[in-house]
């Protein structure tokens, strides 16, 4: 499990492990047979639509060449199973391009460009010195849930029995008061949580719940806020 560095509302600091929160299915997948099913990963194409119009010049040379033959499908590597994957961009040519440059696209809500900004790689802060703060702003769950769209959510995890006390404490606080509390980066807490260097910024909120002497303090993280418009 990954470690993060986390305050509390006292501003005392623990580092403690977290991972993503999915529940394991109950509901097993079989074959008719009865035999468990396998998850397979093979090639699909490697023809781009891009290389064909380099090739045939327009779609309807393309369409004639699809209806006098298969240009679109390789032969030799379609349908071929794979094992290990990286990744690889490709230009419009389909050739692979070994020197890119990446841009941040911002969106407006009726989803046309806005901005387009040069692409910085954000170091993470999650699992620094400087750990996540407690910020004190607080959002009723039932507020929370619609004004935020949560893409990712983990579970953060006691790793001796000082570090469940003091995650537990917190569950307690979130669960009685029934508000989710956000987190912030850096030493002011201003900062958005990046989980890996270059990685999303988003935004973190905690949720905690109790039964007994269990509990359960859930990271959820959005990047993206429901407004009226």
């Amino acid at each position: 499990m990954r470690g993060i560095n986390i305050t509390n509302d006292k501003k005392r600091d623990a580092q403690v492990a977290f991972q993503p929160g999915a529940a394991k299915s109950k509901i097993t997948m079989v074959l008719p047979d009865g035999r468990e099913k396998q998850n397979v990963r093979f090639v699909k194409t490697t023809v781009t639509m891009q290389g064909l119009l380099q090739q045939y010049g327009s779609p309807e040379n393309i369409g004639e060449a699809i209806a006098g033959g298969d240009p679109e499908i390789d032969i030799e590597t379609t349908g071929s199973f794979i094992n290990k994957t990286r990744r690889l961009y490709l230009g419009p040519d389909g050739g692979i391009t070994y020197r890119l440059q990446r841009f941040q696209i911002v969106y407006d809500p009726q989803g046309k460009e806005k901005e387009r900004l040069p692409f910085s790689s954000l170091p993470a802060n999650i699992n620094t010195a400087v750990p996540l703060q407690w910020t004190g702003r607080e959002y009723p769950r039932r507020e929370a849930i619609r004004r935020f769209v949560f893409v990712r959510n983990y579970q953060l995890r006691h790793t001796s029995g000082l570090s469940y006390d003091f995650l537990f404490d917190m569950a307690q606080q979130l669960h009685e008061r029934d508000v989710l509390m956000m987190l912030g980066g850096g030493k002011k807490g201003t900062e958005p949580l990046v989980l890996s260097l270059g990685g999303t910024p988003y935004r973190g909120f905690l949720e905690g719940k109790i039964d007994g002497a269990q509990y359960a303090l859930i990271l959820h993280l959005t990047n993206m806020e429901l407004r009226s418009v």
